[in-house]
C-alpha cells in the first residue's frame, strides 16, 4: 500500500481546506486510516482516524466539531475537511493506514504517506 497525500496550502483564521490522501494497493490489513500532524520542534499528534469498513471515527479533542475525516471506498481516498482553522493548526499532515481499529498512537500505524503542509495565518 502507498499513500499520496494532497491539499495543504495557505489559508487565514477560520478558513476550510481540505486533505485528501489515496490509498494505492489496498490490502485487507489496512483497517484504519488517520491524519497525523506535526508542527516544528513538535512531536507527531493524532488528529483523526476512520475505518474502511464501517467508517467509525475518533478524533482528538482539539479538532472536535471543527474537523471531519471521511472516506470513498470506491475511490480509496480518505479525506479530513478542516474548518475553522487556527494559527495553531499549522502543521505538516500525514495520512497513515494500519491494522488496529481508531488507535490514536503513530505506533499503530505502518504505512505512511508523504506530509502535505497546511499553514494557517492570523
Amino acid at each position: 500500500v502507498q499513500l499520496q497525500a494532497s491539499g495543504g496550502g495557505l489559508v487565514q483564521a477560520g478558513g476550510s481546506l481540505r486533505l485528501s490522501c489515496v490509498a494505492s494497493g489496498r490490502a485487507v490489513s489496512t483497517n484504519t486510516m488517520a491524519w497525523f500532524r506535526q508542527a516544528p520542534g513538535n512531536q507527531r499528534t493524532f488528529v483523526a482516524a476512520i475505518t474502511w469498513g464501517g467508517g467509525s471515527t475518533n478524533y482528538a479533542d482539539s479538532v472536535k466539531g471543527r474537523f471531519t475525516i471521511s472516506r470513498d471506498n470506491a475511490k480509496n481516498t480518505v479525506y479530513l475537511q478542516m474548518n475553522s482553522l487556527k494559527p495553531e493548526d499549522t502543521a505538516v499532515y500525514y495520512c497513515a493506514a494500519g491494522p488496529a481499529l481508531l488507535y490514536r498512537a503513530p505506533g499503530a500505524y505502518d504505512i505512511w504517506g508523504q506530509g502535505t503542509l497546511v499553514t494557517v495565518s492570523s
